[in-house]
């Protein structure tokens, strides 16, 4: 049965397809994991992947993608797939989002795998309310070919998530691995808005046992505030799962009062937030 506790990429017989419980989404994820040699050009410091490396996804066997996607959507569209496999309350389809155990746009293929699931989307009826969805950290936005995926999405009506975890160089370095400018993270967002509605997903936790700064929370508002009215607003979420990275001892959940805290300044900025604790 799923649980949103437990996001196993695992489905017997299949390398890219997998099935997840989303919070975020409300519902069943159909997930595509371009990256399934544990892959990213990031290491976030609450990463769920074990035996994460840095580098960039393999060679996709769009074949082998499209037969594991049309084969699972048949079971959970025509079948009883969602009956025996979700919980009560919880047996639809929310999305095919490409995810995974890394960055999905580091994929040579990720705008032939966009344009296949935009395919076998039609195939199956699937209206408005399944989304098509791209979960990035928005790093690799200087691409031809991923502005190019991101492009085709929007046209067939799906979303992004964009990755924004801090808004200052240090928290950057500290929380997602990698040595990158805020100044940067902005404008790749803002060129991603415009290619594709998208939302900007934030992870929060406590580091050492406290919570983000007053600083550290005006350097994140600033990156967004920049993107302003271009994005569709903030999901912001929790740890729900443990860190397997190793910097999981530093961090802890976040209390209900701190995302409070931080929910109620988005919403003074004029932007919509969503809250998965």
């Amino acid at each position: 049965m799923l649980t949103v506790f437990d996001h196993n990429r695992a489905l017997d017989g299949f390398t890219y397809v997998y099935p997840v419980l989303s919070r975020r989404a409300g519902g069943v994820s159909a997930g595509i994991n371009l990256n399934p040699n544990n892959a990213c050009n990031w290491q976030c410091a609450y990463c769920q992947v074990p035996g994460l490396i840095r580098g960039k996804a393999p060679k996709i066997d769009l074949a082998r993608l499209e037969s594991e996607l049309r084969a699972f959507l048949a079971v959970v569209c025509r079948g009883d797939w969602l009956l025996h496999n979700a919980p009560e309350g919880a047996r639809v389809l929310r999305d095919i989002a490409f995810s995974g155990n890394g960055e999905p746009t580091s994929a040579k293929e990720f705008a032939d795998a966009v344009a296949l699931a935009t395919r076998l989307h039609a195939e199956f009826n699937l209206d408005s309310s399944v989304s098509l969805r791209l979960i990035t950290n928005g790093s690799l936005l200087g691409q031809a070919r991923v502005r190019e995926g991101i492009r085709r999405l929007g046209q067939a009506g799906g979303e992004v998530w964009f990755k924004v975890d801090a808004g200052r160089t240090d928290a950057i370095e500290r929380i997602n691995g990698v040595r990158l400018s805020p100044g940067t993270i902005a404008r790749n967002l803002a060129t991603c808005a415009a290619l594709c509605p998208t939302w900007v997903q934030t992870c929060v936790f406590r580091w050492d046992g406290l919570p983000s700064t007053e600083a550290e929370l005006n350097a994140w508002l600033r990156v967004l505030m920049k993107a302003g009215t271009a994005i569709r607003g903030v999901l912001l979420y929790g740890i729900a799962r443990p860190s397997q990275q190793l910097t999981a001892a530093r961090i802890s959940p976040l209390p209900a009062e701190e995302f409070d805290r931080i929910a109620m300044r988005v919403k003074e900025k004029g932007l919509t937030i969503h809250v998965s604790p």
